[in-house]
């Protein structure tokens, strides 16, 4: 049974459960990263900051949500998937939403170390464009800058 992923924005009720996608999902893309901060302060981070003060995606099948988006303005600054929901077009879904809320462009940073998701925005037609160390995030993990033009 597969059921279709329909995107809409995010609300203050729905915090809980974004949060919750960005965990699961960052513990099954990114096992070798480690995080900066823990369970509670991300639930309290998308609660207090990222639902109410940023354009939050989430995409929701069968009552549950499975995937979020985050911009702000033309950084896509986050795009996380339930690890179950991978490969079956919801990312797709989010960044024509991307292109289309920033048709003069977007940027975005991923770590160097994830390979899946540098293939996803190379075939969305984004283009790797600075390295860094890592010193700049929170993480301290080496990450990439992508940029898409239309």
């Amino acid at each position: 049974m597969t059921a279709e992923a329909v995107l809409r924005r995010a609300a203050g009720p729905d915090a809980d459960a974004v949060a919750d996608v960005w965990l699961r999902s960052y513990s099954a893309a990114l096992p070798g990263v480690v995080r900066a901060h823990s369970d509670d302060e991300v639930r309290a981070y998308f609660r207090d900051v990222v639902v109410p003060e940023r354009e939050t995606w989430l995409a929701e099948a069968g009552g549950r949500v499975v995937g979020v988006m985050v911009l702000a303005g033309n950084v896509l600054s986050q795009l996380y998937l339930d690890p179950g929901w991978r490969g079956r077009g919801v990312g797709d879904q989010f960044v024509g939403v991307a292109k289309q809320r920033s048709p003069q462009g977007l940027t975005l940073w991923t770590f160097q170390v994830n390979k899946p998701a540098h293939r996803f925005y190379e075939r969305h037609g984004f283009v790797a464009v600075e390295y860094t160390d890592g010193s700049g995030n929170e993480e301290r993990e080496p990450d990439v800058r992508y940029v898409w033009r239309p």
